[in-house]
């Protein structure tokens, strides 16, 4: 299986290489050439696999340069780390379906692709003798789970950047409470967005990037994006059973488009229809439900709200679906790329139609968040992640779909007890591995959010080439 770069000047290159690649040389994203299908039959003979073998059995049809061997007990490593056996859970809340995906260390759904991407960098390392700088941005929870992924490791250090006081203070410390000395932490001025395109120009900076070997821990790699497909595979099984029917809808609260791409991936792998169609589901942050409603993708202020991960405006996934919103055609892609760096703005009206095949989409307020959470835990004793509402409530807002709904649960309700105590006047219990967080030391550089410095920062404490 070849990768190939949404804007089309890149070479092909494998999955390996794709994975140390991040983001390409031509500032696009990396793709497959092609999406394997799965056929109805195929997916009978899944029903009995537990997680960690379903994983190898997506996973391997994207990935042919690694031994399968070797595959499956990364894979087994990756996942030995959750605190439940079959890594992914579904609660059934009358009709809908709660995937729940914080069962993993930092209790966060990016551990499910940031275990693996971990395991997977040391492999490579290991194999080539060779060392690596990552450099990611966090809205939130990408960070610990990023952190928790490869803390420890000899070959690698890896720098976080964060928005300053714009995430949980239970998001904060998880990251910058991590005593390894390869991990730093860097909370810039200024929002997720200040940081992402911070950390997408040092990409850019070849010179830099190839010296310094850097590595990508967002879902700008496409280690992570494929990681995800699995549990929407999974879930389709599990509720597919479960409801005795062939069609399901996931409803999906997202900011950066990985989360919800992996599902269209998925969507794309299924048998025609069995994922009808994929709610996307934002905050006020709502540039994602623009674009689906009203084929708007402009630029707006980023909105502070009680669920800090999708406060993002440039969502950085959304690239690789207008490749195939466009065809497969990389120099449309390019254009409007550009187009998009120069404006803030994107007029997509002319796909539309092309558009509401795959998705619906509905903005939810913060009243509407603490409404949801406050009605699960009334009538479920469910306690709902800020996050999780946003879902929650979006698939309520599309019931018409009329099939059965699984909305992703993205993180454990423990990280944001203020707005679970906001709603239902108690807080969440407080899983272990989240207690005495606020008595640990706290490691983090505060930085204006200025490339150079960031730049200057990273290059002063990277382990260098020898």
């Amino acid at each position: 299986m070849l990768y190939l770069s949404t804007r089309g000047k890149s070479a092909a290159r494998s999955f390996t290489e794709a994975v140390m690649t991040g983001l390409a040389e031509d500032g696009g994203l990396l793709l497959p050439r092609a999406i394997p299908r799965i056929d109805r039959g195929t997916l009978e003979t899944w029903q009995t696999l537990n997680y960690t073998q379903l994983a190898f059995e997506v996973m391997s049809r994207f990935i042919d340069d690694i031994p399968t061997a070797d595959l499956k007990a990364l894979i087994k490593k990756s996942y030995a780390t959750f605190d439940v056996d079959e890594v992914v859970l579904h609660a059934h809340l009358d009709d809908l379906h709660i995937l729940e995906l914080f069962h993993g260390p930092t209790l966060a759904f990016k551990d499910i692709a940031l275990q693996f991407l971990g395991n997977l960098f040391e492999y490579l390392l290991d194999q080539n003798d060779g060392f690596l700088n990552i450099i990611g941005a966090t809205s939130g929870d990408t960070g610990s789970a990023a952190i928790h992924g490869v803390k420890g490791r000899k070959r690698i250090r890896i720098f976080i950047l964060h928005p300053h006081q714009r995430i949980s203070e239970v998001q904060e410390r998880q990251m910058t409470t991590v005593e390894d000395e390869n991990v730093y932490n860097i909370a810039v001025k200024g929002t997720f967005d200040d940081a992402q395109a911070i950390v997408k120009a040092i990409f850019g900076n070849k010179e830099f990037k190839d010296t310094y070997k850097l590595g990508a821990i967002n879902s700008i790699n496409w280690a992570r994006i494929l990681a995800q497909v699995v549990y929407y595979v999974q879930s389709y099984l599990h509720v597919a059973v479960h409801e005795k029917i062939n069609a399901i809808a996931f409803s999906v609260p997202t900011g950066n488009f990985g989360d919800i791409f992996a599902g269209y991936i998925a969507k794309k792998m299924l048998p025609e229809g069995a994922v009808s169609k994929l709610i996307l589901a934002t905050n006020a942050n709502d540039i994602l439900a623009r674009f689906v409603n009203k084929g708007d993708y402009s630029l707006g202020k980023v909105v502070e709200t009680s669920s800090p991960s999708m406060d993002i405006q440039a969502a950085s996934n959304f690239e690789r679906y207008l490749y195939y919103l466009m065809d497969c055609e990389p120099d449309l892609v390019r254009e409007s790329m550009l187009k998009f760096s120069v404006d803030g703005k994107l007029y997509l009206q002319d796909y539309l139609a092309h558009i509401k095949r795959d998705f619906v989409a509905s903005s939810v307020s913060e009243t509407e968040v603490l409404e949801t959470i406050r009605k699960y835990f009334k009538g479920h004793r469910y306690i709902l992640d800020p996050h999780t509402a946003v879902g929650v409530r979006a698939a309520e807002q599309h019931r018409d779909l009329g099939i059965p709904m699984v909305c992703l649960a993205t993180a454990h309700p423990a990280k944001f007890g203020a707005t679970v105590e906001k709603a239902i006047e108690r807080q969440p219990d407080i899983p272990a591995c989240l207690a005495g967080l606020a008595e640990k030391q706290s490691r983090c550089e505060v930085m204006d959010a200025d490339v150079e410095a960031v730049t200057a920062y990273i290059e002063q404490h990277a382990i260098r080439p020898t």
